[in-house]
């Protein structure tokens, strides 16, 4: 892989070889300041950087450009996440411009959730682009110094850019090549969606391997803990390209009273241990939505500390 491209810690301890450690810090609904920099302190010295989403399931939220600029003045680094169902291919370069200015050294790309999803279901959405495309835009103005029409940029950026990568859609055999497809477009990490299937995703992991894609860029696998059997079900059933295995349905079942969110952590523990000794994996992105508090817990359990 290349030498650093950015000023980003991420960047840094990936490159350094060592175990990376990301997590979710979603906006809130609103302007409340206080509500952020109160999830920004939980996981403040657990991790090496936190994603800060962009409107998640369509629905409104504060800014990633301004939630990620209050993360950068709270001491933590931010992973922006931009989706291309609100922007043109304008407004995505200069809201690409706008981040670097206010010290944001990380991009996630995303194509977005439908609005139909969310609390504006008849919203016009733009789609002018898609994940991959978007990629390509941003690696040419950070590697080329133009712009998506080939004009020159005043003033380089120098920004560290992921891509999601969901192992568990289908058709299958087409989940790696979709991922080769965002690696040669300029994506230098990748968050999985959230792990469950094991065996499955080992598989996928196997095949990315197969095709060097572990030595193009940095794979981290995404894990979610369970807070009860419900849950479990709930997304087994209802949630698109997730999977848990009944095994893991029964094991929350089979928690004491009161203790299943316990034992959701203890699952994600025994996860953490599980990817690290798969090969191509190069961190771990924890997504514990709504769940900051436990950021500490988990990575101080799973031997995780202290961040470098």
């Amino acid at each position: 892989m290349e030498e650093m491209r950015s000023g980003s810690n991420l960047e840094r301890v990936l490159r350094s070889g060592q175990f990376a450690v990301t997590c979710e810090c979603g906006p809130p609904k609103g302007a409340d300041v206080e509500h952020l920099e109160k999830k920004v302190n939980l996981v403040k010295g657990f991790v090496d950087a936190a994603n800060v989403t962009d409107n998640q399931t369509a629905v409104v939220r504060m800014s990633s450009i301004g939630a990620s600029a209050i993360l950068v003045r709270n001491g933590v680094e931010p992973v922006m996440q931009m989706v291309t169902r609100d922007r043109n291919r304008i407004a995505a370069q200069s809201d690409v411009f706008g981040a670097y200015a206010l010290g944001i050294r990380n991009m996630l790309c995303l194509t977005g959730d439908h609005q139909s999803f969310g609390n504006h279901p008849m919203a016009k959405n733009v789609f002018d682009q898609d994940s991959i495309q978007l990629l390509d835009m941003v690696r040419t103005i950070r590697d080329e110094g133009k712009l998506f029409n080939g004009e020159p940029v005043e003033g380089g950026i120098k920004m560290f850019l992921g891509a999601a990568a969901n192992p568990f859609a289908d058709p299958f055999e087409f989940r790696v090549i979709r991922l080769a497809k965002k690696i040669n477009a300029g994506a230098d990490f990748i968050q999985t969606q959230c792990i469950y299937d094991m065996d499955r995703f080992k598989e996928f992991m196997r095949m990315a391997c197969d095709m060097g894609l572990d030595k193009k860029c940095f794979i981290l696998a995404g894990l979610t803990p369970l807070k009860s059997a419900g849950m479990a079900n709930y997304m087994n059933k209802n949630v698109a390209g997730i999977t848990i295995p009944d095994a893991l349905i029964q094991r929350m079942k089979g928690a004491p009273k009161g203790k299943q969110a316990d034992e959701g952590i203890n699952i994600l523990l025994d996860q953490i241990r599980e990817v690290r000794e798969i090969p191509g994996i190069a961190g771990v992105h924890i997504m514990a939505i709504e769940w900051e508090e436990k950021v500490a817990e988990i990575t101080e359990r799973a031997g995780l500390l202290p961040r470098p």
